[in-house]
C-alpha cells in the first residue's frame, strides 16, 4: 500500500492484517501501537505516525521470523524493503530497523527509543493481564508487573534485560514506564481483548 500521510494509521493497520494472520501477533502489534500513541500524546508528537510504526514493527515476523537474528535477512529487513518500495518514509523504516538490536541501526530519536521500550513490555503487561482470574488489564498495576518480572518461569521468552534497557534508553524510571504502558493498554482494553470480566469497583489483584 503506497504511503499516504493522511491515512497513515489506517493504512498501517490494513498492511498488518494483510501480512499477519496470527491473532496473538496482531494483538501484540495493536498493543505496541496503543503504547506508542500514548507516548506520542505525552511528548506532543505525531500520534498517527507513532501508532503506525507500532502497528508495522513486526509485520513480517510471522512470515520471516529470523530466529537466528541474521543482520540482513528476514525480520525486520523484509518489512523495511517492502515499505521502502511503497514509498514509506525513512522515519518509519529506520524506527522498525532500530527495534532489532541485531540490525546494526542504533536508536537515536525519542521515537525509536520509545518503540524499543514499549515493545517487549507491552507484550509482558498483556501476559500479566491474561493470567489474572478476570483476564482484565484493569486488574494490573505496576507492583503486579514487577512481581511477574522476578518470576523467570513466567513469559520466559521475554527478555527482562531488554525491558530494563528500554527504560534506561528512554530516560524513565522503570516503574514509570510500566505505569504508562498499563495506562495505554487500559485505554484500549476492549479493542485489545483485555477488558476481561472485572466487576465494577474491584481493586487490582496482586
Amino acid at each position: 500500500m503506497p504511503f499516504n500521510p493522511a491515512t497513515i494509521a489506517q493504512d498501517a493497520r490494513t498492511i498488518l492484517y494483510d501480512w499477519v494472520q496470527s491473532d496473538s501477533l496482531r494483538k501484540h502489534c495493536e498493543a505496541v501501537a496503543a503504547s506508542m500513541r500514548h507516548f506520542a500524546r505525552k511528548y506532543g508528537e505525531d500520534e498517527a505516525l507513532w501508532q503506525a510504526i507500532g502497528l508495522l514493527h513486526d509485520m513480517d515476523y510471522e512470515r520471516y521470523p529470523n530466529l537466528e537474528h541474521s543482520p540482513s535477512e528476514g525480520h525486520p529487513f523484509v518489512a523495511v524493503a517492502w515499505l521502502r518500495e511503497q514509498g514509506w518514509p525513512e522515519v518509519v523504516t529506520r524506527a522498525i530497523l532500530s527495534h532489532a538490536d541485531y540490525s546494526g541501526v542504533p536508536r537515536q530519536s525519542r521515537l525509536e527509543r520509545t518503540l524499543y521500550a514499549v515493545d517487549e513490555l507491552s507484550g509482558f503487561v498483556t501476559a500479566v493481564a491474561l493470567v489474572r482470574p478476570s483476564k482484565s488489564i484493569h486488574d494490573v498495576d505496576v507492583r503486579a508487573v514487577r512481581k511477574k518480572m522476578k518470576d523467570k518461569a513466567f513469559a520466559a521468552k521475554v527478555n527482562r534485560d531488554d525491558i530494563i534497557r528500554g527504560a534506561e534508553e528512554l530516560g524513565l524510571p522503570l516503574d514509570e514506564l510500566i505505569g504508562e504502558v498499563i495506562a495505554a493498554l487500559q485505554a484500549h482494553a476492549a479493542a485489545l481483548g483485555l477488558e476481561g470480566q472485572r466487576a465494577s469497583g474491584d481493586a487490582p489483584q496482586r
